[in-house]
């Protein structure tokens, strides 16, 4: 029998931990897991995809890259970014990745509508969430054997600076943007608690679930 959902709350950690538990989680995983979402932030970073050119990194200045093992290209996380990893397992959840990315996009699409009537879209050949072509919420996945790791941003109220040191998601000249143009003055904290019931809606886990403050156990 598979136990409810986790969601851990971690605050601000740092990235590589961070990646390297969600590898130990998902390699570790059997039938009965249960799936679990990670709600955090972590300090300022830039994170290259599996696939990620060095070249879209324009001028790194102080701030560390590291190469990961995620889809996409190359992308910044910093203090005021939400991030939520999701460690599912795709093949008890009945649906494949392109289905899980269309279902974190709308997870971000319904928070920003019903909770701010901030009008968002997806775009086909561009995954993640944007208001007026400026994107706020990136995606990046990472599936192993049936199940997922890895997950989405979301800009909250952050120093935007670093993005134009990169083509963010390999894109030259993206612009992005974030709640704290909006208006919205709220925590990451805040945020990731009303972006989670969306997640849990969309992943088809919207039944009981635990929620933790604690790390998963073999790292941080």
């Amino acid at each position: 029998m598979v136990t409810p959902l986790i969601v851990r709350t971690l605050g601000r950690v740092e990235y590589e931990p961070t990646w390297q538990a969600m590898k130990n989680f998902t390699r570790q995983r059997d039938d009965h897991t249960a799936n679990e979402i990670w709600l955090t932030e972590h300090p300022a970073i830039f994170t290259l995809g599996q696939a990620g050119r060095p070249e879209h990194l324009l001028k790194a200045g102080n701030i560390p890259l590291f190469k990961s093992d995620r889809g996409g290209q190359i992308t910044y996380h910093g203090p005021g970014q939400l991030i939520a990893y999701t460690l599912i397992d795709l093949r008890r959840a009945g649906f494949g990745v392109r289905s899980l990315v269309n279902r974190l996009e709308e997870a971000v699409i319904t928070l920003l509508q019903e909770s701010y009537q901030i009008e968002a879209e997806q775009q086909s050949k561009a995954p993640g969430v944007y208001i007026k072509q400026q994107k706020i919420a990136a995606l990046g996945l990472r599936i192993l054997q049936g199940r997922c790791y890895h997950g989405l941003s979301l800009n909250v109220a952050m120093d935007l600076t670093p993005f134009s040191q990169i083509n963010p998601c390999g894109y030259p000249g993206l612009q992005v943007t974030q709640l704290a143009h909006f208006g919205i003055d709220e925590s990451v904290e805040s945020i990731g608690q009303k972006l989670l019931p969306h997640l849990l809606d969309k992943l088809g886990e919207s039944g009981s679930y635990q929620q933790s403050s604690e790390p998963y156990s073999t790292a941080l």
